[in-house]
């Protein structure tokens, strides 16, 4: 067990301190009161780790002195003998909590998320399938509490989905959500297999943190926005209102496209808030090299052959291939109930490796 820097500690409590009293102050822009706000929430776990660290390492420091003081007497020896493993075991478990509240953090975690899922190969099973995922997104989000709101969509001949895009508002959404960007591969027998052959199709799913205006500015003179006219299926309230949005940002050439309400103000807030998103990614993709350089990257091409993930439903089972997990759960985790136990694993796998590269593993 490596000590921690008595002074990378110091600095962080001193930080804590001037933020805390910044804010009480109530005085500064109402964009900086958030970003401190947002900064106190997050060095709040970090302070309380260090001061039960430091508790930790004091009540050991007792122990151990009590039994190297000459002058202790044999029975007061004995009792901090006892005492130690029970104390060296606090101390461990001190640090190992401080250790995982010091590896670097995705600034974005704490976000709401932006959810695109597409059908990849496979025509009619794959749009199936995108919509089998989405809906897995769905419940899984209603099981943490999240709020699922479909920016756009694109319906599938047979049903599912070409492709559908959603907000999916709560408390650390992106942390969650991130791992399931990439392409997902499913194993199973269509509806329309009369032979009872298994057919394999793709979808790609892409989860990006959701931008407010205080983490990216748009400027308006960048933008191109186009209005029309709705183009519903069955001609549902198509040529009445030039209520769907097209916006173009000019330096980037992101589109976004959004129609699915029928008030051009909802339609224009929401073409907003995914071009922030989309704008956010690329300017984090640009900071940091060990992310992808673009979407496309992150999501590759939805061929079968490009997949983070299996569903095999003749053996009812779920691989995710970065980190050789299989779950004989696929009920469940389409479910949304056990998409978690998948999560933690990886999870887990990440803090490890940034364990090892902060060379603390």
């Amino acid at each position: 067990m490596i000590p921690f820097p008595t002074e990378r500690l110091d600095a962080i409590l001193a930080r804590h301190d001037i933020v805390t009293a910044q804010l009480a102050s109530g005085e500064g822009d109402p964009d900086i009161v958030v970003q401190l706000s947002r900064e106190l929430s997050d060095l709040d776990p970090v302070v309380a780790a260090i001061r039960h660290y430091r508790t930790s390492l004091e009540n050991l420091a007792g122990v151990e002195a009590l039994i190297d003081e000459p002058g202790t007497d044999s029975e007061m020896r004995a009792l901090a003998a006892e005492e130690k493993p029970e104390a060296q075991a606090a101390l461990e478990l001190a640090h190992r909590d401080l250790q995982f509240l010091l590896l670097p953090k995705d600034a974005a975690d704490e976000k709401s998320a932006i959810l695109e899922v597409r059908a990849g190969t496979g025509g009619d099973e794959a749009a199936l399938f995108a919509g089998d995922l989405f809906r897995m997104y769905a419940r899984y989000a209603e099981s943490k509490g999240w709020r699922v709101e479909v920016i756009s969509e694109s319906e599938g001949t047979v049903g599912g989905f070409r492709e559908v895009v959603a907000e999916v508002k709560g408390r650390g959404v992106f942390a969650r959500l991130k791992y399931e960007s990439g392409a997902h591969r499913v194993q199973r027998v269509p509806d329309t297999e009369t032979q009872g052959r298994i057919h394999t199709s793709a979808a790609t799913v892409a989860v990006l943190p959701e931008a407010e205006e205080v983490d990216i500015h748009v400027n308006d003179a960048d933008l191109k926005i186009d209005t029309m006219r709705a183009q519903g299926a069955g001609g549902q309230h198509v040529n009445k209102t030039e209520s769907a949005i097209r916006i173009t940002h000019l330096p980037t050439g992101i589109v976004v496209f959004v129609q699915e309400e029928r008030s051009q103000h909802k339609n224009r807030a929401r073409a907003m808030a995914l071009l922030r998103a989309r704008l956010y990614e690329a300017e984090r993709n640009a900071k940091d090299s060990a992310r992808a350089a673009d979407r496309k990257a992150q999501v590759g091409s939805g061929d079968r052959s490009e997949r983070i993930r299996t569903y095999n439903f003749p053996q009812g089972r779920v691989t995710d291939h970065r980190i050789n997990l299989t779950l004989y759960k696929l009920e469940e985790v389409m479910a949304g109930t056990a998409l978690d136990e998948v999560v933690d694993a990886l999870i887990t796998e990440h803090q490890a490796e940034l364990l090892a590269a902060e060379g603390m593993a």
